[in-house]
C-alpha cells in the first residue's frame, strides 16, 4: 500500500505523541510558559512557532475548538518543528526530492498571485442581477421538480444500479454507493428546479434536456427505467417529489444570484487572460 508523504508524517506524529505524552505532560509542568512573547507559541532550540499557526491548524481541522484540542495540535507543531530542525541539520533541503517539492510549491505560489493581480472580473451590477433574476422567472413552468441524481461511468454499473434498485435498496444509498457526481455526499439530492414544458434546450434551469423530459414523464417517487445518456456519463434520476412552482421573490434570490454572476465573470476573465497569454507564448509539442 503506497503511503503519501503528508499522511506519512500524519501518522507518525500522532503514533510518537501518543508514546511521548508523559514528557510533554513533564515539560508543560516543569517550564514556565509565562515568558513567551504574546504572538508565541513555543520556542523550540531557539527557534519560535508563531500562535497564528495553530488558528491556521484549528480551523482546517474544522473541529469544535476545545482546550483539549488545542493542546493536541500544539504537540503537533512543536513535534513538526523539532523534526524540521533534525531534518536541516543533516541537510535534507538540499535533497532533490526537496528541491523539487519547494519549486513546485514556488511555482504553485506565484502563479496563483499572479493570476489575482492580473485577472479583472467585470463588476457585477445591481442591474445586472435583476436582469438575471427576471430572465430566471421567465423560465419557470408550472410545475418544480425536486430530484435524486446518480451518475455513473459505464453501462453496466447503471443495470447493475437498477437491478438493486428493484430489489429494494434504497435510492440515496445506491447514490453514495456508486455515484460520481459531486452530489454523491447529498445522497444526490439537488435543489428545487421548474422548468417549461414540453422542455427544450437551453431552458431547462441547467438540467441535461434529456434529464427534464425524462422527469416530466415521472410520478412522484418514481425512478426513470433506464438510464439517460449525458455525454460520457448514465443518470438514473428519481423525482423525490413535485409541486406547484413557488416563484421566489428578488430580495431571496438576489444574493444566490450575484454570486452566480460573479463566479461566471471571473471564470470568463480568466479564460480570456490566459487565452491571451497562450497565443502570445512560443510552444514546442
Amino acid at each position: 500500500m503506497k503511503t503519501n508523504a503528508s499522511t506519512f508524517i500524519a501518522v507518525s506524529i500522532a503514533f510518537a505523541l501518543g508514546q511521548a505524552a508523559p514528557v510533554f505532560a513533564q515539560q508543560a509542568t516543569s517550564k514556565d510558559n509565562g515568558g513567551l512573547p504574546t504572538d508565541t507559541l513555543a520556542i523550540v532550540n531557539g527557534v519560535a512557532i508563531p500562535l497564528a499557526r495553530l488558528g491556521d491548524a484549528m480551523r482546517a481541522a474544522r473541529q469544535p475548538d476545545t482546550p483539549d484540542l488545542r493542546r493536541l495540535f500544539k504537540q503537533e507543531l512543536i513535534a513538526r518543528e523539532v523534526l524540521r530542525q533534525g531534518a536541516e541539520k543533516q541537510n535534507y533541503g538540499m535533497k532533490p526530492a526537496v528541491q523539487e517539492a519547494v519549486n513546485a510549491s514556488k511555482a504553485a505560489a506565484e502563479t496563483e498571485l499572479y493570476l489575482r493581480d492580473n485577472i479583472h472580473p467585470e463588476p457585477i451590477t445591481d442591474a445586472l442581477v435583476n436582469a438575471r433574476y427576471h430572465e430566471i422567472v421567465g423560465l419557470m413552468g408550472d410545475e418544480e421538480y425536486k430530484l435524486r441524481i446518480l451518475s455513473v461511468g459505464d453501462d453496466a454499473t447503471a443495470s447493475k444500479v437498477l437491478e438493486r434498485l428493484r430489489s429494494g435498496t434504497a435510492f440515496d444509498a445506491l447514490v453514495r454507493e456508486y455515484s460520481i457526481a459531486s452530489s454523491k455526499e447529498d445522497g444526490g439530492e439537488m435543489p428545487w428546479v421548474s422548468f417549461k414544458t414540453p422542455a427544450t434546450e437551453g431552458k431547462t434551469q441547467g438540467v441535461p434536456l434529456a434529464v427534464a423530459q425524462a422527469v416530466t414523464q415521472l410520478s412522484a417517487g418514481g425512478v426513470t427505467a433506464a438510464p439517460i445518456a449525458v455525454d460520457n456519463v448514465r443518470v438514473i434520476v428519481k423525482l423525490e417529489a413535485k409541486r406547484a412552482t413557488r416563484v421566489p421573490t428578488f430580495d431571496q434570490m438576489k444574493g444566490a444570484i450575484r454570486q452566480q454572476l460573479q463566479v461566471l465573470a471571473l471564470k470568463n476573465a480568466s479564460a480570456g487572460f490566459i487565452s491571451a497569454q497562450m497565443q502570445r507564448a512560443t510552444i514546442q509539442q
